[in-house]
């Protein structure tokens, strides 16, 4: 049985379930694409992405409706849908435009 990324309950921060369209552009090769948020968190989120990624790229994502950007890496892939995968922020930060963060998102960026 796979692991369900969304299924731990040790997470750093809290998970909103969030649609927010995405671009994705890999930093080792030419390759960008369009995406949007599944869950997002304070450190990173699950995302669908219009080509699949693999494990262990380092990605920087733009979110679309903040235009903000942040460094990422894949950090899970499912199995069942490659284009599905989760990413981990290599800086925690609110970069996807939640206007009431859960309380455990509170750091050193602005909200």
């Amino acid at each position: 049985m796979c692991p369900d990324p969304l299924a731990n309950e040790n997470r750093r921060s809290t998970r909103v379930r969030m649609k927010v369209r995405i671009a994705a552009q890999v930093l080792s090769e030419p390759l960008t694409c369009d995406g949007e948020t599944i869950v997002v968190n304070r450190h990173g989120a699950l995302i669908s992405t219009a080509v699949p990624l693999r494990v262990g790229m380092r990605i920087e994502i733009h979110v679309i409706l903040t235009e903000k950007r942040a460094l990422a890496q894949v950090v899970y892939i499912d199995p069942d849908g490659p284009r599905l995968c989760g990413i981990g922020l290599d800086k925690p930060e609110n970069i996807w435009g939640v206007s009431l963060p859960p309380d455990d998102w509170t750091g050193d960026e602005v909200r």
